[in-house]
């Protein structure tokens, strides 16, 4: 199972506005050429991302910027945002498991709670890396 696209393609925003608002305005179809995505996709991602409080929006053609500089914004702000994991989270069980089998019976119980867990780590392994650290790997 992966993780959806969206919180890549946020990341991927978000780098654009930071490093590109100073010297142009940063429209949909420009984040729409950058990432090679329908401009329709960018908006509703930016959307997301203004809601989450990362971004803000001008009207008609003003772009985007940061709404809060690069080292404050973590990957898990960006994953929280990007709506890319279920609410049920990151792993999913097959409903159905066969309750006559020995496994199909315990493989909730005995393998939930270790999912759970990993799903922590991951997490806080997200809120260690900041959007200004991604950006020291771009070479411009």
């Amino acid at each position: 199972m992966q993780i959806s696209s969206r919180f890549t393609l946020s990341v991927h925003i978000l780098l654009c506005i930071d490093l590109f608002s100073d010297t142009k305005k940063v429209t949909s179809d420009f984040l729409a050429g950058s990432t090679n995505i329908n401009p329709v996709v960018v908006r509703r991602l930016l959307g997301e991302l203004k809601a989450a409080g990362l971004v803000l929006i001008a009207r008609g053609t003003g772009g985007a910027t940061l709404a809060k500089s690069a080292d404050e914004i973590t990957l898990y702000d960006i994953y929280l945002a990007s709506r890319c994991v279920g609410d049920d989270g990151l792993f999913h069980f097959h409903e159905n498991p066969n309750k006559s089998c020995p496994v199909g019976r315990s493989i909730h119980s005995a393998l939930g709670g270790e999912l759970e867990r990993i799903q922590r780590v991951m997490e806080s392994e997200l809120r260690a890396v900041t959007l200004e650290m991604i950006k020291n790997n771009i070479k411009i």
